[in-house]
């Protein structure tokens, strides 16, 4: 004899088929998620004979190097202005040059931002938040541009393909902002968006200069003969701290010809200031002509404080003699002129940024002993009230 299903039971039945169809339907109409999304370990341990300024607290590595790369090398690391997101360039897995990803402040929710084409740089967010802004050499090609030749000492490629891009956080296709024969890069926002802060050969010297956010509107902001660049604004966007060399005599022709090859020999930098426009130039340390390699400003959100990377405490104080690559970070006090080293580590610490409420300081450096040349990013508390 057969059984008489319950009305009831039937009831149940559809309501679930509508429900789970439903939820099907919704999942569908969901845009894909990025491209390579990952989730890595946060707080990855740090050495012990590391040593840190008092001020910075519960300092821990939001990278690891989870398969053994050969190639592991995170720099650049920027806080959204919200500080709920990292973006961040990155050597790794099988790529043979700079990816740009975001990630949470604590290790977490890893994305890749750009395309993997071609070698990218100076991942930057705007202040509200809806785009990135970095450079990119993929209009030249999809591969990676060869890396520089050292026969001529250690420098660093100045690639002519570079230009500036703007992709939507959301993801997209990116937007050319410079189409300029010539090296464009190291971008960032202006606090009110409005401008667009940028290094460029394009005038035959490293200069940098500004524009408006669609790539209109193009001041050049610094005349002297040199490398200017690295440049960022302060909290109130009133002025703009950066890295610069002005060299005279044979290191000028040096200079120049190492610029005419698309290279740049990165040492003997000061940290210098200027107003927002390119007025009151003012230098900030004065150890470039000791041979000291000073760089990668960031001011605090108090306006009176400037943390940097220096390798003052590895050198031999002769223009001659050696320094060293131990990059360390330091705190320049505006007010009387005075540094304060922040991190002790035997190897190299750079690219820091303070967060917008100036809580966390961010920046990257070689932390893993057995993996020496391994650069991951690290995060830090920060507990330094500002000078009175």
């Amino acid at each position: 004899m057969r059984r008489t299903v319950p009305l009831v039971f039937i009831m149940m039945l559809a309501l679930l088929s509508l429900l789970l169809w439903r939820s099907t339907a919704r999942q569908k109409s969901q845009p894909p998620r990025p491209a390579q999304e990952f989730s890595l370990a946060a707080a990855a341990t740090l050495p012990k004979d590391v040593h840190f300024d008092a001020a910075l607290r519960n300092v821990r590595r939001l990278t690891d190097n989870p398969g053994g790369h050969k190639k592991w090398d995170n720099a650049e690391a920027y806080f959204s202005p919200d500080g709920r997101t990292l973006v961040f360039q990155s050597t790794r897995d099988t790529a043979g040059c700079d990816i740009i990803y975001a990630m949470a402040p604590d290790g977490t929710g890893l994305r890749q931002v750009s395309s993997g084409k071609g070698r990218t740089t100076c991942g930057f967010f705007s202040p509200d938040g809806r785009w990135i802004v970095y450079a990119s050499t993929h209009p030249a090609g999809d591969g990676c541009p060869p890396p520089p030749d050292q026969t001529a000492g250690y420098t660093w490629a100045v690639y002519a393909t570079y230009d500036i891009f703007k992709m939507p956080t959301s993801g997209g296709v990116p937007i050319r902002l410079t189409d300029t024969p010539g090296y464009d890069a190291e971008c960032v926002f202006r606090p009110d968006g409005k401008r667009v802060l940028f290094t460029s050969d394009r005038d035959g010297d490293l200069e940098l200069y500004d524009m408006d956010p669609e790539g209109h509107e193009v001041r050049r902001l610094t005349q002297t003969p040199g490398y200017d660049g690295g440049g960022c604004y302060t909290a109130d966007g009133q002025r703009i701290v950066f890295r610069a060399r002005h060299p005279q005599g044979e290191e000028l022709l040096d200079y120049r010809r190492l610029l005419a090859q698309h290279l740049i020999r990165p040492a003997r930098l000061d940290l210098f200031m200027m107003d927002a426009d390119g007025g009151n130039p003012k230098q900030l340390t004065a150890e470039g002509d000791k041979g000291v390699t000073s760089w990668a400003p960031y001011p605090h959100p108090d306006g009176h404080r400037i943390v940097y990377a220096s390798n003052r405490d590895d050198f031999d104080g002769t223009l001659k003699g050696r320094y060293g690559f131990n990059f360390e970070l330091y705190l320049l006090d505006l007010a009387d002129g005075s540094s304060r080293r922040l991190t002790w580590n035997p190897a190299f610490d750079g690219f820091p940024m303070f967060s917008p409420d100036g809580r966390r300081l961010v920046w990257c450096g070689n932390y893993v002993p057995d993996r020496p040349r391994d650069t991951d990013v690290v995060i830090g508390d920060w507990a330094d009230p500002p000078p009175r």
